[in-house]
This record gives C-alpha cells, structure tokens and sequence, in this order.
C-alpha cells in the first residue's frame, strides 16, 4: 500500500465523526516545571532554534494535506537517522542535538522533525517538545503536534503517528504553546504499565 492510500485510510479514522468516540482529544496541562537539561544545553548551542518570548497559542488545522506531511515526515526521519545512544555519540549521558551526522537519539529525531516542520511553514506553538515515560518506564522524548482534532504524536519508536492517549505511554512534561523556554507538568490518564521516578 502507498503512504497516499494509507495516509487517506487513517484520515478516514480521524474525520469529525469519529473524533467524538470518547478519548480525551487533549493532554492536561500542570504548573510550570523546569525545562529538561539538554534542551537548555541545546538552545545555548543553538539559539536560532530556541527563540522565546510570549506568542499566541495556535494549533494546527488538520486537513488531508496536513496529516500526509505529518506522516511522510516521520517516516523520513526515523528511516533517516541511525540510532545511538548519547554516551556512544558524544561520551556524555545526555546531550541534544540535530542529527546532522544521521546519527541521534530519541530527542534528536525529535528536534529534526520540529525543525523540518517548522521550516516548511507550521506554526513553532503546534509543535511541543514532551518528555514520557516509554512502555518500559524509560525516559523519552516525542513531538507533540496539536490540531483541532486532538494532540498527534511524531515518535521514533513507532512509524504511525497516533493520538497520544494510544501511545501507552505516561506523559510528563513538555513546552508550552506560548514560549518554547517555559514548561509544563501534564497530569496523564493514560499510564503506562510501568512507570519509574521522573529525572
């Protein structure tokens, strides 16, 4: 099947009539938490990436067009980069950067995808950076897309992009709509089996 058929196959699962079937379209937003270390790293290496300053919240409107580009993007970066861990990349723990070399991490897809999607005209307060908790309790991280049809998730550990209440994973934190630098606690109702502390 081509990613045209199969991307109007899943628009078909997303049209409005669907869309009321009961899960919650949105994350619920916490208090202000600190930003993680590595994009704070990451902006003071980068700061053409991280530009803040208060800007009006706006989601996407999720058109057949729009949800074909979610889709090939995802496709593209996760066929794309090569997966390394940062203490086999760099000889740190933690550190977040643009796979320019074709090697990353799962927060380095997620810079990309934001970045490639960014640079084609989508809206910077769409697209949110968020921190999980995988189906093993591990650390992750995902790009969190928001639209008028509910909150999409770009993930490196899963080639579709899903609602985030099917991901199985427990939300934790992730940037605000309105300034890339400010984060937020998400209070999740969809638990992954395991969890473990937050870091």
């Amino acid at each position: 099947m081509g990613l045209a058929a199969a991307a109007a196959i899943l628009w078909g699962l997303m049209t409005p009539a669907n869309a009321g079937d009961g899960r919650q379209l949105y994350a619920s937003l916490g208090d202000t938490t600190r930003a993680p270390i590595g994009w704070v790293e990451f902006c003071a290496s980068n700061p053409k990436e991280c530009r803040g300053g208060a800007t009006q919240p706006r989601d996407i409107v999720m058109t057949p067009t729009a949800w074909r580009d979610l889709v090939k993007v995802n496709h593209w970066v996760n066929e794309t980069v090569k997966p390394m861990t940062d203490m086999e990349h760099w000889g740190v723990v933690e550190k977040w950067s643009l796979p320019t070399d074709g090697y990353g991490d799962c927060e380095d897809y997620v810079l990309l995808k934001r970045k490639m999607l960014i640079d084609a005209g989508w809206p910077r307060e769409a697209l949110l950076i968020t921190v999980v908790r995988d189906k093993q309790g591990d650390g992750h991280a995902v790009l969190t897309v928001k639209t008028n049809k509910g909150e999409f998730i770009l993930d490196n550990q899963n080639e579709d992009v899903l609602a985030w209440t099917e991901t199985g994973y427990r939300f934790v934190k992730r940037q605000t709509q309105s300034d890339p630098n400010v984060w937020v606690a998400l209070g999740d109702n969809h638990p992954a089996v395991a969890t473990a502390s937050s870091r």
